[in-house]
């Protein structure tokens, strides 16, 4: 069964009189373990595709099932219920809090939606800090961290509750081409351990030329292409 799947997807905004129609009735599954991404130029919709995924904002008309359920008009508090206990997300910013250390930025998680013991909640951090190759920077707070390193950080927080579903959005934006790189590896690596589905918005070829599908939005249109089409054009 697909982990995600959008059925007419439709996507409205209303500035003063302008309506905005940012995802026009769209279509696609994802499946359970994939690496997908979704690209198009500034203004194509990408973002707000994710956020509707994330159940950040709901559709305007259309079904969008998530982990088996719909969550296409799903309530606000229920919504934050279903992203606690199911998705994990992965910012260009990183969105890490300044006063934690890293290894308490990854344990917030935790403290916020599940009932962990914790000697439980410990064991988990420290096994992802660990697979995210930042275990020795457990105490540092943001500041302390290099680029790469924040991002590792926010990788381990999206999977510290365990989630079937990581979105990240325009992950490697703010680092330089061998850190991005290494940032890539180490998602396939953990896609690969834990069989989390990642999917990303983004601009990158090296996020595109990883990606087993990769769906292309102009003007909140989709259309979807195959690995091996999106080599052949870059």
């Amino acid at each position: 069964m697909s982990l995600v799947t959008a059925e007419n997807l439709v996507k409205d905004y209303v500035t003063g009189d302008v309506a905005v129609h940012a995802i026009r009735g769209v279509d696609f599954m994802i499946e359970p373990a994939s690496f997908v991404c979704f690209v198009g130029p500034s203004g194509s919709g990408k973002s707000t595709l994710l956020n509707m995924i994330g159940c950040l904002d709901p559709p305007t008309t259309g079904r969008l099932t998530v982990s088996g359920t719909d969550v296409s008009t799903m309530g606000h508090h229920a919504a934050a219920e279903f992203r606690g206990e199911h998705i994990g997300f992965v910012f260009q910013d990183f969105n890490l809090i300044p006063v934690l250390t890293a290894y308490e930025n990854v344990e917030y998680p935790l403290r916020l939606v599940q009932k962990w013991t914790p000697q439980r909640r410990h064991e988990r951090v420290q096994s992802l800090l660990a697979a995210a190759g930042i275990a020795d920077q457990a105490d540092k707070r943001p500041d302390q961290l290099s680029g790469g390193q924040k991002q590792r950080v926010a990788v381990a927080r999206a999977l510290v509750t365990n989630p079937e579903l990581v979105l990240a959005d325009e992950p490697t934006a703010n680092l330089d081409r061998e850190t991005a790189l290494r940032i890539i590896e180490l998602m396939r690596q953990l896609r690969d351990e834990f069989g989390t589905t990642f999917v990303f918005s983004t601009h990158d070829p090296k996020i595109m030329a990883e990606a087993e599908v990769t769906f292309v939005l102009e003007d909140g249109n989709l259309q979807r292409q195959m690995r091996e089409e999106v080599e052949s054009h870059e």
